[in-house]
């Protein structure tokens, strides 16, 4: 009887295609796709000396870096295979993948691998490639179609971002809106005092179990949470309806017993916290979701982006260019993981004394500097004035000056809102109608989708 003759060996563009099927675990694309698999050898084991010299044929780790095909005379077929880093904890499985899925392939008799390690640029690239993908495979919007999701931002802590975060949530909801915040700063949650909430998260009475892992963190529960709520007095001003709106918020600090207990927290637990602020909580319909993310550009930003994929990117400085310079981090990181920046906001601004004149007490430009650096609008200066820090302090936000006068004091008649609380109304009215308006009136004119030019910024003083 005679031999059967040796299967034809498979070309190198086959070979790479069955590579697209090798799927990097923590990056979470094929390993073609991520410029990981640099170049395929199909030969004959008498060829390859000659072909391919810098190939290494015999190499281990953990074991030959070969493995058998399905046939015992047929090629061999070499990957030359470049990882993140050179001592990547999942070499061992991607060599496992590569070996299992080539030697598949009808004439391969051997399936060898030499080993690369990425350069800078090719691993920015396979990055980026991988966060793209993050968003692609992101599950359906946790808050469905009507609901705008901005994150605050900032490039570094004291900037007052939490400040900005409580102010623009009342005065949205001084303009009828129903909006959410999600204290994501688990380090240093201030919400609740900034917003005058205090007590314990309770499971909603009409909740169904999530059916999720309750073993994570202290957050989690088998039921939903209820979120904290406080109604805010609608805005009595010329053009504006006077309906109250809503605000319904969660933050670590509705979880410890004492707020000035340390969370030290790292990780996967933080990532954790705020996934189930977002899953686990009975949010009910929200016009907009507000999150306010800890400074910087670490895991908690990183996740949100995945959890929230069309979430926007407010971002908070101050005027000073040094930290206009650092908040340009928040930009980058918001770009690279496929979210839109929406614009600035330069708090602490500037103080107005009371004769008038204007005293740019932290420096200047750092707001226009920022937007301009970033390609996005400046939509408010927020000023210096004290009732923003007592009113933070004393769970009044300042904000809700908008929604009532203040009453005056002997012969001095009812003054009106003050400077702070007059720009964080602007700022409001900008996102509302312009910027990032509510999902049901995007249809409606087409002026929206454009970016606002800078001059819409607000100035006090």
């Amino acid at each position: 009887m005679a031999t059967p003759a040796p299967l034809p060996a498979p070309s190198e563009d086959e070979v790479m295609a069955m590579l697209t099927h090798v799927i990097d675990p923590e990056l979470g694309a094929d390993i073609v796709e991520l410029g990981m698999a640099r170049d395929v050898v199909v030969a004959s084991p008498e060829q390859l000396p000659k072909r391919v010299s810098r190939i290494v044929l015999s190499r281990t780790d953990s074991g030959p870096d070969r493995g058998s095909g399905g046939t015992s005379d047929g090629a061999v077929v070499v990957v030359t295979l470049a990882l993140t880093t050179a001592g990547c904890p999942l070499r061992a499985q991607l060599r496992r993948d590569i070996i299992e899925r080539v030697g598949s392939l009808p004439g391969v008799a051997e399936v060898r691998i030499n080993w690369a390690e990425m350069t800078q640029d090719e691993k920015a690239a396979a990055m980026a490639i991988a966060r793209k993908r993050a968003v692609e495979r992101a599950p359906d919007d946790l808050f469905g179609e009507q609901t705008r999701a901005i994150l605050v931002a900032s490039g570094k802590g004291g900037v007052g971002k939490s400040s900005v975060t409580a102010n623009l949530a009342v005065a949205l909801a001084g303009r009828g809106f129903t909006v959410g915040v999600v204290d994501a700063d688990i380090w240093g949650f201030s919400i609740p005092r900034m917003l005058g909430i205090d007590g314990r998260l309770e499971a909603a009475e009409d909740a169904a179990p999530t059916g999720g892992d309750n073993h994570d963190s202290e957050v989690s529960s088998s039921a939903k949470i209820r979120p904290h709520g406080i109604s805010i007095p609608g805005i009595s001003s010329p053009g504006v309806g006077s309906s109250p709106g809503r605000i319904e918020a969660v933050s670590m600090g509705f979880l410890v017993d004492d707020e000035s207990v340390a969370l030290m927290w790292r990780g996967l637990m933080l990532q954790r916290a705020v996934q189930h602020f977002l899953e686990d909580v009975a949010w009910g319909d929200l016009d907009y979701l507000l999150v306010d993310l800890p400074p910087g550009t670490g895991d908690v930003q990183m996740g949100l982006a995945r959890l929230l994929p069309r979430a926007e990117l407010l971002v908070v400085t101050t005027p000073s260019v040094a930290a206009s310079r650092v908040a340009r981090r928040a930009v980058s990181m918001a770009r690279k993981n496929y979210l839109r920046v929406i614009g600035v906001v330069e708090n602490l601004s500037h103080y107005v004394a009371p004769d008038g004149s204007v005293h740019e007490i932290f420096g200047s430009g750092g707001g226009d500097y920022l937007a301009h650096e970033a390609g996005v609008p400046l939509l408010g200066k927020i000023p210096i004035e004290q009732a923003v820090a007592t009113g933070g302090d004393d769970g009044k936000p300042v904000a809700l000056q908008l929604g009532a006068t203040r009453p005056g004091s002997g012969n001095d008649p009812a003054i009106g809102p003050g400077p702070a609380a007059l720009a964080f109304g602007a700022l409001a009215r900008l996102i509302a109608t312009e910027v990032s308006p509510p999902i049901e009136m995007t249809g409606c004119t087409a002026h929206i989708a454009q970016p606002v030019p800078s001059e819409t910024a607000v100035q006090i003083g």
